[in-house]
């Protein structure tokens, strides 16, 4: 699931931060230097490491974490932080709480909000760095500065439909949409021709509705991004209105959502496209994960395809969420700083292939194959991920709470033009309290 830290969590953080901005050295202060050889399956007997988890995510480590175990002797318990996980860590963190490790979103907009300067062993020159994959190798830096290690690619946004549908509607794989205004001529389409509602908006869980806006804001580069950082863009420029006003008005007032969009839920979504109730669905790979959950691989490859789209081409957008990042504290003590550095070590050398296999997950490094088995709704994430595009959280520096907003406008209650002055008000709030350039 993807969700962004409310602007009172960010301003509260981001005022710590203020006062804790000094970088303590490359190697955050203490330990063995980045880049120096690590024996990953060294003995560690009597060292205990606690890692922190999101609730959703407690057995995401367990693999890994149990080979480590075994092979080193060193213990790690691992323990799921009560959700809101993006709020309450901070809040944690701030009390004096620190742990060995945590997953923790690798992204500029996130990465900031647990202190890096002050709390994390900066990990450049690992030794697992260079065997990552373009994407991911730029994940999880700030200012420069390596902080997080990726153990799983960023999710990939992009479009799930049902098979049954797009054959009655005439869609063919030829005709898969080069851009947003050709997914919605496939929306009218299975509109026109099938029973199903085009694509399935989930409006009571509410943050799956930044999908639509996301997929038209590709085209904005980087130039325009860096402008944004430093207020020099507005997120009220005319494209993003534009974009919240084609979502408003050509997807849900145009009838291509089904009748409860406003009521919609992540879970639902699912359900509506395996049933063939709904055409398709724009969203990340957590959708992939609930599918994987209750059916067969050959099940989804006879039921769903998957494919990539912007606003004007064919290509996708990555999103990185807490579980592609893992971070290290420093917590003083130089033997269990060590001991973190050597858990990275063996889950991105020693354990990667086993754990991606255990996982049933892409890997990130290209000299490592992606396990058998995965369905072809992945294997076209996989290879849609190179000429991917970042979502803004991985483009902005602060992530507004966009789906709140969109929330807003399809109960009623906000304009496009509000919406988007609404994400520009949060947006620079944080950002001056974060003490960016220009605010």
């Amino acid at each position: 699931m993807k969700r962004v830290l409310p602007a009172l969590v960010l301003i509260c953080a981001t005022a710590l931060t203020a006062t804790a901005c000094s970088d303590p050295g490359v190697n955050g202060g203490t330990g063995a230097a980045s880049g120096t050889a690590v024996d990953p399956t060294a003995k560690l007997d009597g060292v205990k490491l606690t890692m922190w988890t999101a609730q959703n995510t407690v057995n995401a480590p367990a693999q890994v974490v149990d080979a480590f175990e075994k092979a080193t002797g060193a213990e790690i318990d691992t323990q799921a932080v009560p959700d809101l996980y993006e709020q309450n860590v901070p809040t944690k963190l701030a009390s004096g709480d620190k742990p060995d490790l945590m997953f923790w979103q690798p992204s500029v907009s996130t990465l900031p909000f647990v202190q890096p300067q002050q709390n994390l062993l900066t990990l450049d020159g690992e030794p697992w760095v260079d065997k990552l994959g373009d994407t991911e190798k730029s994940l999880g830096v700030l200012d420069g500065k390596r902080y997080a290690a990726i153990v799983t690619s960023p999710a990939m946004l992009g479009v799930y439909y049902n098979k049954d549908v797009f054959r009655k509607a005439g869609i063919t794989e030829e005709q898969l949409p080069q851009s947003y205004a050709d997914l919605l001529a496939l929306g009218h389409r299975i509109k026109d021709r099938t029973d199903a509602a085009a694509f399935y908006e989930a409006g009571g869980d509410k943050w799956p509705l930044q999908w639509q806006m996301q997929v038209q804001l590709t085209d904005l580069g980087n130039q325009w991004w860096s402008g944004l950082n430093r207020n020099k863009e507005k997120w009220t420029d005319p494209v993003v209105v534009e974009a919240v006003t084609t979502y408003k008005e050509k997807l849900l007032d145009a009838g291509l959502a089904q009748k409860n969009y406003r009521t919609g839920t992540f879970t639902g979504s699912a359900d509506a496209l395996w049933k063939g109730e709904t055409g398709m669905v724009l969203n990340v790979t957590s959708f992939q994960s609930q599918l994987q959950a209750k059916y067969s691989t050959e099940e989804i490859n006879g039921k769903l395809g998957w494919f990539p789209v912007s606003r004007s081409t064919g290509e996708g957008m990555y999103s990185p969420d807490q579980t592609n990042g893992v971070v290290a504290f420093r917590t003083g003590d130089e033997k269990r700083q060590n001991a973190s550095r050597q858990f990275l070590a063996f889950w991105l050398d020693t354990d990667y292939a086993s754990y991606i296999k255990a996982m049933k997950i892409p890997s990130v490094q290209p000299s490592v194959p992606s396990p058998e088995g995965l369905p072809d709704t992945s294997k076209a994430q996989i290879e849609a991920l190179p000429t991917a595009n970042g979502v803004f959280q991985a483009k902005a520096i602060v992530a507004p709470d966009t789906h709140l907003y969109l929330a807003d406008m399809i109960y009623g209650k906000k304009t496009p033009q509000q919406v988007a002055q609404a994400i520009q008000d949060q947006f620079a709030q944080v950002a001056k309290a974060q003490g960016a350039p220009g605010f």
